[in-house]
Protein backbone atom coordinates (compact mmCIF):
# COMPACT_ATOMS: atom_id res chain seq x y z
CA UNK A 1 0.00 0.00 0.00
CA UNK A 2 1.43 3.37 -0.97
CA UNK A 3 1.97 6.40 1.25
CA UNK A 4 0.91 9.85 0.06
CA UNK A 5 2.58 12.92 1.60
CA UNK A 6 1.08 16.38 2.05
CA UNK A 7 3.16 19.58 1.97
CA UNK A 8 6.50 17.83 1.98
CA UNK A 9 9.58 19.80 2.92
CA UNK A 10 13.26 19.03 3.40
CA UNK A 11 12.79 17.97 7.03
CA UNK A 12 9.24 16.68 7.23
CA UNK A 13 5.79 16.46 5.70
CA UNK A 14 2.76 18.19 7.19
CA UNK A 15 0.73 15.06 6.63
CA UNK A 16 0.85 11.48 5.45
CA UNK A 17 -1.92 9.25 4.17
CA UNK A 18 -1.69 5.48 4.42
CA UNK A 19 -4.75 3.57 3.33
CA UNK A 20 -7.70 5.46 4.75
CA UNK A 21 -5.79 6.99 7.66
CA UNK A 22 -4.47 10.55 7.71
CA UNK A 23 -1.62 11.49 10.05
CA UNK A 24 -0.86 15.18 10.57
CA UNK A 25 2.39 16.54 11.93
CA UNK A 26 2.25 18.64 15.06
CA UNK A 27 0.68 21.96 14.11
CA UNK A 28 1.65 25.26 15.70
CA UNK A 29 0.28 28.76 15.12
CA UNK A 30 1.31 30.32 11.82
CA UNK A 31 1.99 33.71 13.46
CA UNK A 32 2.46 33.14 17.20
CA UNK A 33 4.24 36.36 18.19
CA UNK A 34 2.12 38.38 20.60
CA UNK A 35 -0.84 36.00 20.49
CA UNK A 36 -2.43 34.16 23.36
CA UNK A 37 -3.35 30.52 23.72
CA UNK A 38 -6.91 30.90 22.38
CA UNK A 39 -5.75 32.72 19.23
CA UNK A 40 -2.92 30.24 18.67
CA UNK A 41 -5.33 27.33 19.09
CA UNK A 42 -7.73 28.86 16.55
CA UNK A 43 -4.87 29.33 14.07
CA UNK A 44 -3.86 25.70 14.53
CA UNK A 45 -7.43 24.45 14.09
CA UNK A 46 -7.70 26.43 10.83
CA UNK A 47 -4.51 24.71 9.63
CA UNK A 48 -5.87 21.32 10.64
CA UNK A 49 -9.07 22.00 8.67
CA UNK A 50 -7.00 22.95 5.60
CA UNK A 51 -4.69 19.93 5.80
CA UNK A 52 -7.52 17.48 6.41
CA UNK A 53 -9.39 18.87 3.40
CA UNK A 54 -6.27 18.35 1.28
CA UNK A 55 -6.22 14.74 2.49
CA UNK A 56 -9.89 14.10 1.73
CA UNK A 57 -11.04 14.32 5.34
CA UNK A 58 -12.45 16.80 7.85
CA UNK A 59 -12.78 17.38 11.59
CA UNK A 60 -15.75 15.02 11.81
CA UNK A 61 -13.38 12.15 10.95
CA UNK A 62 -10.64 12.87 13.51
CA UNK A 63 -9.91 9.72 15.45
CA UNK A 64 -7.48 11.13 18.01
CA UNK A 65 -5.88 14.40 19.00
CA UNK A 66 -2.96 15.19 21.26
CA UNK A 67 -2.71 18.76 22.53
CA UNK A 68 0.60 20.02 23.90
CA UNK A 69 0.46 23.13 26.09
CA UNK A 70 3.57 25.02 27.15
CA UNK A 71 1.74 25.78 30.42
CA UNK A 72 -1.16 23.58 31.53
CA UNK A 73 -2.56 26.59 33.41
CA UNK A 74 -3.86 27.73 29.98
CA UNK A 75 -6.02 24.61 29.57
CA UNK A 76 -9.30 26.60 29.71
CA UNK A 77 -8.05 29.12 27.13
CA UNK A 78 -7.17 26.34 24.70
CA UNK A 79 -10.53 24.66 25.32
CA UNK A 80 -12.36 27.92 24.49
CA UNK A 81 -11.21 27.60 20.87
CA UNK A 82 -11.37 23.79 20.81
CA UNK A 83 -14.95 23.59 22.12
CA UNK A 84 -16.18 26.11 19.53
CA UNK A 85 -14.54 24.06 16.75
CA UNK A 86 -14.81 20.37 17.61
CA UNK A 87 -17.58 18.23 16.14
CA UNK A 88 -20.25 17.76 18.81
CA UNK A 89 -21.59 14.71 16.95
CA UNK A 90 -18.25 12.92 16.71
CA UNK A 91 -15.63 14.29 19.09
CA UNK A 92 -12.28 12.50 18.88
CA UNK A 93 -10.41 10.89 21.72
CA UNK A 94 -7.99 13.46 23.10
CA UNK A 95 -5.07 13.85 25.46
CA UNK A 96 -3.71 17.17 26.70
CA UNK A 97 -0.26 17.40 28.22
CA UNK A 98 2.12 20.08 29.37
CA UNK A 99 5.35 20.13 27.37
CA UNK A 100 8.17 22.47 26.51
CA UNK A 101 7.62 23.35 22.85
CA UNK A 102 10.33 23.94 20.24
CA UNK A 103 10.30 27.76 20.51
CA UNK A 104 9.13 29.94 23.43
CA UNK A 105 6.60 31.89 21.32
CA UNK A 106 4.62 28.70 20.72
CA UNK A 107 2.12 28.01 23.45
CA UNK A 108 0.11 25.21 21.79
CA UNK A 109 0.83 22.33 19.42
CA UNK A 110 -1.78 19.84 18.20
CA UNK A 111 -1.33 16.47 16.49
CA UNK A 112 -4.28 14.63 14.92
CA UNK A 113 -4.96 11.30 13.25
CA UNK A 114 -8.09 11.06 11.12
CA UNK A 115 -9.92 8.71 8.78
CA UNK A 116 -10.51 9.74 5.21
CA UNK A 117 -14.12 10.81 4.73
CA UNK A 118 -14.60 9.12 1.38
Amino acid sequence: MSIERIETGARMSQGAIHGNTVYLAGQVASDPVGTGVTAQTQSILDQIDRLLAAAGSDKHHILSATVYLADIAHFAEMNAAWDAWVSRESPPVRATVEARLCEPQYRVEIVVVAARSA
